[in-house]
């Protein structure tokens, strides 16, 4: 991974950083298909990947408590690939994700459970060291101009030192019950149901309104812009397809233990960061400077700042996993989070997102991450050792990179 673009790169800034490019030249058709491409095979593969460990566990996969703990084991994986995604989009690479999430929950689990402070001092004091750790590892990789594999490779040897020394060199455990409840609470009950959670299908169908009317409207704006879209027959069957899938998920949410804390966390985070990678100048900014940094520089960009801006929100995001760790196994211990990063690395490059920067999506990280949690957690109920479950899955990211990198040649030959 290399933090700066190729300035031989041939593409012009506004086809690599925008959807906006000229809906007639061949490059911007090109670059289109291979992302449309990218982003839709990931979806399938997905389908096929629980279509087949359905098979294989004869139906325990889509068990509705099995879902749910898919849900709770995986929650601060995916928040960790939000972030990692817009790093890897900028250029970047972030090694130190897991230490950092060992040093905030860590240091939460100081604050409230030896030093007796209210638990949400722990919560606000593990989101700020993680904002630290992004000035931190911000002001090298922007101001000072280390690559953010050094700096980060850097990082994660020093937040792992500081876990030790926060933590004593041991575990604690008994976090308060509110706590707890942000990794493994559940709304139930709220609104009522017989044997089911009325709650649950009610905020997924108001979500659904909101994903067909997004949809509708990006339908609209490429339109504008005299760019392909679906006929409204497929567009129409589209939005139905993941509305189906979407409620059925909701019903064993609703019929298991009802909404995960977790899962509400983890959806708005969803929300927030696809409207920032899309809607906002940074998100374009972001995009600019990981596809054709040269191009991004001379058309004004404060490349610098938006680097800094980069590592800042993957410190911010790996406080939030901290949190949502620790209050998941009640604990805090130095070694946790090993790992993580790659797990993080990992979801984006499976969901789409490419080895040179310049591409990928928030919703494209989450479909990779939930590939690698299904993977992992159909592989655990058919009893297969962790050593074939690390094949596995480092079969599917060799996989998903050579993906990327074949499709990417096949554009350049267009």
């Amino acid at each position: 991974m290399s933090d700066n673009a190729n300035p031989n790169d041939t593409a012009t800034m506004s086809v690599t950083a925008s959807p906006l490019a000229d809906p007639g030249s061949h490059e911007s058709m090109g670059n289109r298909l291979v992302g449309n491409l990218r982003e839709s095979g990931i979806v399938l593969a997905f389908v096929a990947i629980v279509a087949l460990f359905t098979f294989l566990t004869h139906g325990k996969l889509l068990v509705a408590d099995n879902i749910t703990n898919v849900v709770l084991q995986y929650s601060y994986i995916l928040v960790l690939a939000i972030g990692m995604v817009i790093v890897i989009i900028g250029g970047h690479i972030d090694l130190s994700v897991g230490a950092v999430v060992a040093l905030t929950g860590g240091l939460s689990a100081v604050l409230v459970i030896k030093d007796g402070h209210p638990w949400w001092v722990g919560v606000l004091a593990a989101i700020g060291v993680g904002l630290l750790v992004g000035v931190w590892q911000g002001f090298w990789v922007a101001f000072v101009g280390i690559p953010a594999f050094i700096t980060t490779l850097a990082g994660m040897l020093l937040f792992r030192g500081l876990a030790w020394g926060v933590l004593h060199n041991v575990s604690l455990s008994g976090f308060p019950k509110p706590y707890q409840d942000i990794g493994n609470g559940f709304f139930n009950g709220v609104m009522g149901g017989n044997g089911y959670d009325l709650f649950t299908l009610v905020v997924f169908a108001i979500a659904l309104v909101g994903y067909a009317f997004g949809s509708y409207r990006a339908r609209r704006a490429r339109m504008a812009y005299n760019q392909p879209v679906a006929s409204i027959p497929v567009f129409a069957l589209k939005v139905l397809a993941v509305s189906a899938v979407v409620m059925w998920f909701a019903w064993q949410l609703a019929h298991a233990r009802g909404l995960p804390y977790v899962l509400i966390i983890l959806g708005s985070l969803v929300i927030i960061y696809t409207v920032v990678t899309t809607r906002t100048v940074f998100g374009r900014h972001v995009y600019a400077i990981g596809g054709n940094l040269a191009a991004a520089t001379l058309s004004g960009v404060k490349v610098k700042w938006v680097n800094f801006g980069i590592m800042l929100n993957m410190g911010f995001l790996s406080g939030v996993a901290g949190v949502l760790f620790s209050a998941r196994l009640n604990s805090a211990q130095p070694n946790a989070g090993t790992g993580f990063e790659l797990d993080a690395i990992a979801a984006c490059f499976i969901g789409g997102a490419a080895v040179t920067g310049g591409v990928g999506r928030v919703t494209g990280a989450i479909v990779g991450g939930l590939v690698m949690a299904v993977l992992s957690n159909g592989m655990l109920l058919m009893g297969e050792p962790l050593g074939t479950q690390q094949i596995v899955k480092g079969l599917v990211l060799v996989a998903a990179v050579a993906f990327d990198v074949i499709n990417k040649r096949r554009a350049g030959t267009r």
